[in-house]
């Protein structure tokens, strides 16, 4: 059975979130069927969003370490547990001999395949991903248009962002109703959570009846490339919402 490794600490809640997603989405009758998984839990990761909106410290330099030590400890293959990341994703994936599983482009093709229908999602991510343009470039290869919030709203989905990476799961989802509404109304035919922490909130709260969790979508395809299958019946009973 082959071994994944996962580039943590972006925050370190998000990567145990998606360390225990892929436990529980995976069809196993004892500890001996689970994956071997690894976490390099990377808190010296500069911020993604600062990076990007204000030219602050680059995170590539810690996402490569981190993506050479998981190699050297005998990893098959890596998963980066947080989407904003994903901006360094050829420079991560260049510095490594195994594959580097881009969790944006298996959210579109997850689409594609669920939601043959779809012409376009609406996105809710950090500032950072939203504006880097990284899901719009590989959604547009998909034929997949894409909506995201006005400034405003944008600011509240960073302020939720936030509060979980401070408080864990003790905040206010409110404002993030109203985002959703808007998108909605604006043409999102299915929602997209691009970002690790967001999933917390929305597995909380009854936010909306519809959307793709992009966490659970590299759970999934880390599962099927470590050649184990996966536990759909799981999927079905603890997120209804997930197609």
């Amino acid at each position: 059975m082959k071994t994944i490794g996962i580039i943590g600490g972006m925050g370190p809640l998000a990567a145990a979130r998606l360390f225990e997603r892929i436990i529980v989405l995976t069809k196993a009758g004892c500890d001996n069927e689970h994956i071997p998984l690894i976490i390099d839990n990377n808190t010296n990761i500069p911020d993604r969003t600062t990076h990007i909106l204000h030219n602050g410290e680059s995170p590539a330099r810690e996402l490569i370490k981190s993506a050479v030590r998981l190699e050297s400890m005998g990893v098959d293959a890596i998963i980066i547990a947080c989407n904003t990341a994903h901006y360094h994703y050829e420079e991560v994936a260049g510095a490594v001999k195994i594959p580097v599983i881009n969790m944006i482009e298996e959210t579109a093709k997850y689409i594609r395949k669920n939601y043959p229908e779809a012409k376009c999602a609406g996105l809710l991510a950090t500032e950072g991903t939203c504006k880097s343009g990284i899901y719009r470039r590989v959604f547009e290869k998909f034929g997949l248009g894409l909506v995201m919030p006005e400034p405003e709203e944008q600011q509240h989905i960073m302020d939720l962002i936030y509060d979980v990476k401070k408080y864990g799961e003790d905040i206010d989802p409110e404002n993030t109703i109203k985002v959703v509404s808007s998108l909605r109304s604006r043409g999102a035919e299915v929602l997209v959570l691009g970002c690790t922490e967001l999933p917390i909130v929305f597995s909380k709260f009854d936010i909306c009846s519809s959307y793709v969790d992009a966490g659970d979508v590299l759970a999934m395809s880390a599962i099927a490339y470590a050649g184990k299958e996966i536990n759909y019946e799981k999927l079905k009973c603890i997120d209804k919402r997930m197609k």
